[in-house]
């Protein structure tokens, strides 16, 4: 299938500060209607309101749409497509009850298993990032002109990130290895944003994610030329697997070489 990268991440980033701007007519009030799915994970007003602002806008692009909010596409349908949005209208639902501020909208096009465009849009902060194979990764604060991300240059760990929520065994062990290394801890996506702007170089999680918590982010590093594996195996992190279930992986921005 034929992609228009370029066009396609304008859509994107179109339909992620929609879903912003929604959400934070929900973040603002003083009901976000808080309910609990069968796994015990909150579910808000604003998970719903930033889905339809979103599936408005990629609809029309005819590409099938897989949502955190909407998941319940079964394999034997989305097994053969070639190309999907993956989406999570609100990525960090706990730190948005908890009013953190740490949560953002998240967008990926997924193409034969992998993320060829990323968009991560935190909306309290106004900050925009976007990413694409063709046209590398970009961060816009507010209405400013955008600003491109350039790959840190050297080798080296100085700051580790790690969940707010998920401090695993696993993770401290792998933190260990660098003892001279800080640590930042940080909710949802923003995490992988920080490796993006070269406050960290690397985030290691041992814990469970979804598909579509990592694959926007994933699309933003993969533009600026940085890596998610497999903790496991050291292959690149895929989509669209019949469980939608994360293995553990490694992000990073540089050469993972233990001090």
């Amino acid at each position: 299938m034929q992609i228009d990268l370029k066009e396609l991440t304008r859509s994107a980033v179109t339909a992620a500060r929609a879903a912003g701007d929604e959400i934070m007519k929900v973040y603002r009030s003083a009901d976000f209607g808080v309910e609990y799915k069968r796994d015990d994970s909150p579910l808000t007003k604003a998970d719903k309101a930033g889905h339809d602002a979103i599936m408005k806008y990629l609809e029309e692009t005819g590409i099938p749409v897989l949502s955190e909010e909407g998941k319940d596409i079964p394999y034997e349908t989305r097994k053969d497509w070639d190309c999907f949005w993956m989406v999570d209208p609100l990525d960090g639902t706990k730190e948005f009850i908890k009013k953190s501020d740490e949560f953002t909208v998240n967008i990926a096009l997924i193409q034969q298993g992998r993320p060829v465009i990323g968009v991560v849009y935190a909306p309290v902060a106004e900050w925009m990032y976007w990413g694409n194979g063709e046209e590398g990764a970009w961060k816009q604060e507010g209405r400013r002109e955008p600003v491109k991300l350039g790959f840190p240059e050297g080798d080296g760990i100085k700051t580790i990130v790690v969940s707010l929520s998920h401090q695993s065994p696993e993770t401290k062990a792998f933190m260990e290895q660098y003892p001279g290394a800080e640590t930042i801890s940080m909710g949802s996506s923003l995490k992988f944003m920080l490796l993006a702007e070269n406050k960290a170089q690397v985030y290691p999680r041992f814990a469970p994610t979804m598909e579509w918590d990592t694959a926007a982010a994933h699309g933003v590093l993969e533009a600026l030329g940085g890596q998610v594996l497999q903790a496991d195996n050291s292959r690149p992190l895929e989509y669209n697997k019949e469980d939608l279930l994360n293995p553990s992986f490694i992000a990073s921005t540089v050469s993972l070489i233990a001090e």
